[in-house]
C-alpha cells in the first residue's frame, strides 16, 4: 500500500486503514509506540505492564540520588488510632 505524508497543523500526519490497524491488533486510541529504524518508520503498539503504566519505565525516571522519607499526613480527624 502506498500513502502520503500530509501536514496536519504544525504537524505531519499518515493515514492508514482500518484494515491495516485491524491486521496491527491497534484501535483508534491505543498508545503505539514509534521509532526509526534502517531509515524506516516502525508503529508498534506500545506495551503496557498492569492497564496503563509500565512499571519499568516508571522505575527508570526515579534519579541514582533520591532517598525516600517519611510524610506528615496531619492529625488524626476521625477514629483513626496511632
Amino acid at each position: 500500500m502506498v500513502t502520503k505524508i500530509q501536514k496536519w497543523g504544525n504537524s505531519q500526519g499518515l493515514r492508514l486503514p482500518k484494515q491495516v490497524l485491524e491486521d496491527a491488533r491497534i484501535a483508534v486510541g491505543d498508545d503505539v509506540d514509534v521509532t526509526a529504524r534502517d531509515g524506516m518508520i516502525v508503529i508498534a503498539p506500545a506495551r503496557r505492564v498492569r492497564g496503563k503504566q509500565n512499571l519499568k519505565e516508571l522505575v527508570s525516571r526515579i534519579p541514582e540520588n533520591y532517598e525516600p522519607g517519611e510524610m506528615d499526613w496531619g492529625g488524626p480527624v476521625g477514629k483513626e488510632v496511632w
